[in-house]
């Protein structure tokens, strides 16, 4: 584990940061882009998660780093404040786990990577939605053992098909792009904002119709979410929504496991109103993913329950990994953390999006 023991920088400057919930590859790619862009930073790589039992760790640092499970809460933002820390980096572009406004109160930057890589996450969301139609998993384990019958992993064709897009930002713009000019498919949108590219008529825009959250989860054969967590949207797949959805919906979730309710997730499931779920992200999920249980017991029931179930694919939060997003995140944060040390504030990122955080 590295060290502060030869650090240039005075106790609590910015550039000293304590990257928690650090992997190999974290690390590979902070170094490479601190020589890529010549910031000077001294970096302390922790495996664990930030939460009040670590928080020691931050002791003379600067900065935290953190990742998408880490705890950040008021609690821990006093915390990190009493070490004389300035700034919690965000390595992702979700912030619910970080208590903004207790941040903002105690003059702590708070910053994130709005855009690392749209076009992985889109992507994974569409690979989800095959692998789901076309019996992938089921295929592939079948043929291991030496049976070639296809009993059991009839799919169907995409195009024509009905694709409900919830949420239309970047990744979801591009996975609406995907499913309509890839596949052909019939795309329809739900969002509070209407995204030009995706309304405007085509060759402009994609010609895609927004329109009401009923009338996305009535009609369409496939539901993918691409919004962020906000109380506003905390189970916004329930009972109530699924009993509206068409009998044999396959929904997939790239975005945040607590948007669904993981117990009416099952409930449908178990009914067959959901024909198959493609899942990344899942509300317990701080406990499990990103490490290695195969030695040990889920504990957790529900979660137990939903990886029985031989129509749901669940991807440990995924879609984001690829080379491109670990270069774009470890840039964009080092830019965020020298823009702070140097003039108090984190540069937006590819000079047009918002990379601060700011309390409501």
């Amino acid at each position: 584990m590295a060290s502060f023991a030869d650090s240039i920088y005075a106790e609590g400057d910015a550039r000293r940061v304590a990257v928690f919930s650090a992997k190999p590859y974290d690390a590979k790619y902070m170094r490479e882009a601190k020589t890529d862009l010549g910031i000077s930073v001294d970096f302390a790589f922790h495996g664990e998660r930030l939460c009040q039992e670590s928080a020691h760790l931050a002791q003379g640092a600067g900065t935290v780093c953190i990742f998408v499970n880490d705890t950040c809460d008021e609690g821990v933002l006093e915390q990190l404040h009493g070490y004389g820390v300035k700034m919690v980096a965000l390595r992702c572009a979700g912030f619910n786990n970080v208590a903004a406004e207790k941040a903002t109160e105690l003059g702590i930057t708070v910053a994130r990577v709005p855009a690392y890589s749209p076009d992985a996450v889109a992507e994974h969301a569409v690979t989800l939605t095959m692998s789901l139609n076309r019996k992938i998993p089921c295929g592939w384990n079948k043929t291991r053992g030496q049976n070639f019958s296809l009993v059991g992993q009839m799919g169907f064709d995409m195009k024509g098909k009905r694709v409900g897009i919830i949420g239309t930002g970047l990744i979801g713009g591009i996975a609406a792009r995907i499913f309509k000019r890839g596949f052909n498919c019939d795309v329809v949108a739900y969002d509070m904002r209407v995204n030009p590219k995706l309304a405007d008529p085509e060759p402009e825009g994609l010609g895609i119709p927004y329109l009401s959250l009923d009338e996305v989860l009535t009609t369409a054969d496939i539901i993918s979410l691409h919004v962020p967590l906000f109380p506003a949207t905390k189970h916004m797949i329930n009972d109530e929504a699924i009993a509206k959805m068409k009998p044999g919906v396959i929904i997939i979730n790239t975005s945040r496991g607590g948007l669904i309710d993981t117990e009416a997730l099952i409930r449908g499931l178990k009914s067959k109103q959901i024909g198959g779920a493609g899942l990344d992200v899942y509300e317990g999920e701080d406990k499990y993913f990103f490490e290695d249980f195969s030695d040990d017991v889920i504990d957790d029931d529900i979660f137990a329950r939903l990886l029985g179930f031989p129509n749901v694919i669940v991807t440990a939060h995924q879609a984001f990994f690829t080379v491109e997003a670990l270069r774009e995140i470890s840039e964009t944060t080092l830019r965020n953390v020298d823009g702070v040390a140097e003039c108090g504030s984190p540069p937006k990122q590819r000079g047009t999006l918002e990379t601060a955080v700011l309390a409501n």
